[in-house]
């Protein structure tokens, strides 16, 4: 799967919070024929069949019609990646965010055009009112809203959640979209005062978040929260959404039920959500073949004719926020000979020149994807176009680059420097088809020019909580699956974010580029704030704390003869957990 990107769930890569991507187009609808807008419980008819032999009269039920909402049912989802805990303080990876997801109401919710609203599900009464010079943000919350448990949802929850995210003993990987807050100020149980230390722009997506119960966690001392049993003990986790968590079966399967607290003005119509597990992507897509699950979140581009020739599966792919890279890492210590070979910058662009990023486009996604030189997606306001680098694909320019670096090739043609091999462990996650072949071309590829790769597939819950959270690996193959609308990523590239504050896995540092993502931050003007991505996206497509791979979509694959939606509650493939959108008020007719 993915990392999601910042602190509240909802951008596919962190804990938290955000950014966008590019696809090939399937059917944008997974059930076309799903158009009406009534969202309330309704029965189901009946017919009367009258025999012409007999003076009795027999009712039979009718054929639910798939386009009027039913209550009950059972949604299955498939995955192939397991969760690591659904507390939405610690969520760094999209499997967790998809459950925390379901079972969590947020403060607010974003519609399909990235602005901020309040739902009949959201958490908010009302937008937030800002003050004139931008760095005062009041919250009214309603009064209606409780926990799973049934206490009250009440302005100490809010104080408690945003308190322990901004405190660097929590280690929270969203820290970055809490640090400016000064101070938070309970009104009354129901308003909420944020004021900033500065002006920061993102900030109204940081109050697109999740939760947590203060009545529950406020004893447990900080440094302790993240191994909790909350987030990973079904029966210890409360939780404040239309569905509750109530089976982790590891490696087999999640349960989450209708939660019979919910306070929302509307109800589930789906009675239980369960994702079973796979060991892989090829085996999910058997099981969407053969019925035994009515969703994917994401197959390989490869299976879309297998799954299309099914007439009763539908295959949504447009484009998404999510970008894969080559993370490299700068910390001696993750190497077996105490030696990073990335800390050249020549290095760096080395290898991006050694990569065949666009046969990587052409033949493992089908033509589906984008190149990416930036953190920036193609396309959107802070895409730094052709003021980025673009790497093409040169074997003997990365050759020369490599000399002038200093590398020289050893006895067996492996290059060496400072008695180093230039030998290292590319990382991923294990049952990913795609990252697998990307792999397997780096790996050819950089041999070309005498580097020595290692690919490893690793147990992806495993990965994200032994590596990649605390920055433990040579190199990764990965994604970011961004959940915040807005492009700031001072928490992924900035050396005020290492791990555990921070998203900064790769130890990289560049305290020019750190200074532009605080400027960034400091305006509301989109125009000026574009300026400064712009220089961001040159500098760092220069400097390469990544390869920045390519742009992609995920097909999603539907059961249209029986999970249901209605046209305004389709997924929506443009935001983090958008193939999950409005799914409150879909309903299935099995």
């Amino acid at each position: 799967m993915r990392k999601v990107s910042n602190w509240f769930s909802c951008l596919s890569v962190i804990a938290l919070v955000g950014v966008m991507l590019a696809g090939c187009s399937g059917n944008n609808n997974a059930n076309n024929a799903n158009t009406t807008t009534n969202n309330k419980p309704a029965n189901t008819t009946e017919a009367t069949n009258t025999t012409t032999n007999t003076d009795t009269t027999t009712e039979t039920p009718a054929t639910p019609d798939p386009n009027t909402p039913v209550d009950g049912g059972t949604m299955t989802i498939g995955t192939f990646s397991d969760i690591v805990s659904v507390n939405p303080i610690y969520i760094n990876d999209t499997s967790s965010g998809d459950i925390e997801t379901l079972i969590n109401a947020k403060l607010y919710d974003v519609d399909r055009n990235a602005n901020l609203v309040v739902e009949p599900w959201s958490i908010a009464a009302e937008l937030p009112v800002i003050s004139a010079d931008g760095k005062s943000y009041t919250v009214k919350i309603k009064s209606t809203a409780k926990w799973n448990d049934g206490q009250p949802l009440t302005a100490d929850d809010v104080l408690f959640t945003f308190n322990t995210v901004k405190n660097p003993d929590a280690g929270a990987p969203g820290i970055s979209t809490v640090d400016k807050i000064d101070t938070i100020t309970k009104v009354d149980d129901t308003t909420i005062e944020f004021k900033l230390k500065q002006v920061y722009a993102p900030f109204q997506y940081t109050l697109a978040s999740s939760l947590v119960p203060s009545h529950i966690l406020k004893d447990v001392p900080v440094k302790e929260l993240s191994k909790n049993a909350y987030g990973v003990d079904p029966a210890k986790t409360v939780t404040s959404g239309p569905w509750k968590f109530t089976e982790w079966k590891q490696g087999q399967y999640i349960t989450l039920e209708a939660n019979p607290n919910y306070w929302g003005e509307k109800k589930p119509h789906l009675a239980k959500i369960i994702y079973k597990i796979y060991a892989d992507q090829n085996t999910e897509v058997q099981a969407l073949i053969k019925g035994d699950i009515q969703m994917s979140p994401a197959i390989p581009v490869t299976q879309i004719d297998a799954i299309k020739a099914k007439e009763n599966l539908n295959v949504i792919l447009a484009p998404g926020p999510q970008y894969e890279y080559v993370q490299f890492n700068f910390k001696d210590e993750n190497f077996p000979d105490k030696y990073s070979p990335f800390k050249g910058q020549k290095t760096r662009q080395a290898i991006a020149t050694a990569l065949n990023r666009q046969g990587m486009v052409d033949n493992v996604l089908k033509g589906t994807g984008k190149l990416m030189n930036s953190p920036f997606l193609p396309g959107s306001w802070a895409d730094p176009g052709d003021q980025a680098v673009n790497y093409a694909y040169d074997a003997e320019k990365a050759k020369a680059l490599l000399a002038e670096d200093g590398w020289v090739a050893g006895k067996d043609g492996i290059l060496v420097k400072d008695g180093h091999r230039f030998s290292f462990e590319l990382q991923y996650n294990a049952g990913n088809s795609r990252r697998e072949q990307v792999a397997a071309i780096i790996q050819q590829n950089l041999k070309d020019v005498g580097i020595e790769v290692t690919p490893k597939g690793i147990d992806f819950a495993t990965w994200i909580d032994q590596n990649i959270t605390p920055g433990k690996f040579p190199a990764i193959l990965l994604s970011w699956s961004l959940s915040n609308p807005d492009p700031d990523a001072e928490s992924i590239f900035s050396s005020k974010y290492y791990p555990p504050t921070g998203q900064n896995g790769g130890w990289y540092k560049n305290e020019a580029i750190d200074a532009l993502w605080t400027k960034g931050q400091l305006t509301t003007d989109q125009t000026e704030r574009a300026n400064v991505y712009h220089e961001i996206g040159k500098q760092i497509s220069v400097d390469l704390p990544y390869v920045f791979l390519y742009q992609y979509g995920l097909p999603q694959v539907v059961d249209s003869t029986k999970i249901h939606w209605a046209e305004e509650d389709k997924p929506e493939s443009a935001l983090g957990y958008g193939y999950l959108y409005h799914a409150i008020n879909w309903w299935a007719t099995e």
